[in-house]
């Protein structure tokens, strides 16, 4: 009798031959690039340092794609968008110190959002490992330390024999539900010195699955079938777990109305019967999902921007299914379900039972006039328009990526992804310069359809140097740059909270001949040219800029009614 885990996989005689006579020259670096590849990787993103070196001269021996960055935190954002179109754990090369800390601000987003992000640093010397002071060029006392708190796991390598396994193991850290970003640190020496160990050959690139408790999933299903009026939040882990065509159907089977997240977008289609879209920061909307009987939450936590900001307080029963087990139920009791949105999803597709309600899309187009009317209220045609203008110029299957900008506000309530995984922004983490960065990830996992990327000018100023990166690669980006003078939404709230505002007003380059001093193509517009503009940017192949000169106002919030 043969078990599991009795098998073994044998070499090929090819493989074999390749282990006994290993090519000449390699090094610590060739260890990992070699790893990444049995892995299945195929793009890496990154930043040259003294330290990284092995790693960086290993790759012009391999056959991985290499895609520069100009700031490491930039990079660490198109790693981040890299990971979330292809799905795949997006490695991210850095140095020591400097280097390697600039790059924790995108790895704190991609923690937020669940995004796979495969960081390998170097570190200083083996003999500067344990917080010894020996005056090494990017010395810390614990590197590993300052990401602890930010990755998923941390992983040290001291000895070349320990990089292939170390890898591995990041690798299926960052893919198993919920994803995230993981930390990997190589000694210098370790990476540049001869090695003699076979080349890598394969990996093990499948982690395991986060399967639901099939005793909670039964209690679930029957709640949701006897429930009077059931309800459903779509969060990120349903775009996450490519579950949304099992969300659609469960939600028609329940006749459950369903609002999407900021973080979930596209996962609901945006004009379905049941689709409260995504007017989560909205009080009528609130009220509806407080009077939900039993609400069902799909890949959320519930946390500030999903929550109205934490004014929600659901008066039913609460299931929620979420992979990030720190989430579940840590702000409103629940029914927790702790797996992966699509495997839970499924289970509950084959034990509910339908329900019939023929006023459910009713009560959905109550809950969006009433919406409607409160925004039409507040004289906000010019914001409406521009995001309008946005939406029908980007190719119905593109991806967007968006900054912390009032454009973005906009666009987390009232802007149709078109579909899953289309529409990303910095909501989990909330820094700036996010936008931009990450559509070049996007573009480099997928070449074949335009980009956007959406700033305001005080974000663009923190990721301009990237467009050099555009240039250099060719990347099909068309970053549309909203300029209003400063930090627009910190001016807002600071108006609002104390009378004036004080340090958001910046001084700002033209845009349009900056772009162009990169050899990328600059555009000025208006609110009434943007959707032409925009177009003629998205059909022109490689990267360009439209700059749009407009102060936008965000909508009036009901959390602080």
């Amino acid at each position: 009798m043969t078990h599991d885990h009795d098998l073994v996989l044998r070499p090929t005689p090819a493989q074999t031959e390749a282990a006994l006579n290993p090519p000449p020259g390699r090094n610590g670096g060739d260890l990992v690039v070699e790893t990444l590849a049995g892995l299945g990787a195929t793009t890496v993103f990154g930043l040259p340092g003294q330290h990284a070196l092995g790693m960086f001269d290993a790759l012009r021996r391999s056959d991985l794609r290499y895609i520069g960055l100009r700031v490491e935190n930039n990079a660490g954002f198109a790693a981040d968008a890299y990971g979330r179109i292809t799905g795949e754990a997006a490695p991210l090369l850095l140095s020591t110190g400097p280097g390697a800390l600039t790059s924790l601000a995108a790895l704190q987003e991609a923690a937020a959002a669940s995004a796979p992000v495969l960081a390998i640093s170097s570190q200083v010397p083996t003999a500067g490992l344990g917080g010894g002071r020996h005056g090494y060029l990017h010395e810390l006392p614990d590197q590993a330390a300052s990401f602890r708190g930010v990755v998923k796991s941390v992983h040290t390598v001291r000895t070349q024999s320990q990089i292939p396994s170390a890898v591995e193991a990041a690798w299926k850290s960052a893919l198993t539900a919920p994803h995230g970003p993981v930390w990997v640190e190589i000694p210098q020496d370790v990476l540049l010195a001869r090695t003699s160990i076979p080349v890598v050959t394969g990996g093990d690139a499948f982690p395991e699955e986060l399967v639901p408790r099939p005793e909670l999933t039964a209690v679930a299903a029957d709640l949701l079938s006897r429930a009077a009026r059931p309800a459903i939040i779509a969060g990120g882990g349903v775009v996450r777990a490519d579950a949304s065509g099992k969300l659609k159907q469960l939600a028609e089977r329940l006749r459950a109305p369903v609002v999407t997240t900021p973080g979930g977008k596209g996962a609901f289609p945006w004009n379905h019967p049941l689709s409260l879209q995504s007017w989560i920061e909205d009080r009528h909307t609130t009220d509806f999902l407080e009077d939900a009987d039993v609400l069902l939450v799909v890949g959320s936590g519930l946390g500030e921007l999903s929550s109205n900001y934490h004014t929600f307080k659901p008066r039913g029963r609460v299931v929620q299914i979420e992979a990030d087990l720190g989430k579940l139920e840590s702000n409103h009791p629940a029914l927790g379900i702790h797996a992966d949105a699509r495997l839970a999803l499924q289970a509950l597709l084959e034990t509910v039972t339908p329900r019939e309600d023929a006023a459910a899309a009713d009560r959905v187009r109550e809950v969006l006039a009433k919406v409607a009317g409160r925004i039409a209220a507040q004289d906000l045609t010019l914001e409406q328009e521009v995001l309008a203008s946005v939406r029908r110029a980007l190719p119905a299957d593109s991806p967007s990526f968006w900054d912390m900008t009032i454009l973005a506000y906009w666009a987390w309530s009232a802007f149709d992804a078109k579909g899953p995984n289309h529409m990303h922004s910095a909501q989990g983490a909330g820094g700036l310069g996010y936008g931009f960065p990450a559509a070049l990830g996007a573009a480099a996992a997928d070449p074949t359809r335009p980009v956007l990327a959406v700033s305001g000018d005080g974000g663009a100023l923190y990721s301009i140097a990237e467009l050099a990166t555009a240039r250099q690669y060719d990347l099909n980006v068309t970053w549309l740059i909203v300029d209003d003078g400063g930090y627009g939404i910190l001016r807002e709230y600071m108006n609002d909270a104390f009378g004036e505002a004080t340090a958001t007003e910046l001084t700002r380059p033209d845009y349009v001949a900056l772009a162009e001093s990169f050899g990328v193509p600059g555009f000025r517009t208006s609110p009434e040219n943007l959707e032409q503009d925009l177009a003629k940017a998205f059909a022109s192949p490689g990267p360009s800029v439209v700059l749009l000169p407009a102060v936008l106002r965000m909508f009036a919030p009901t959390h602080l009614d």
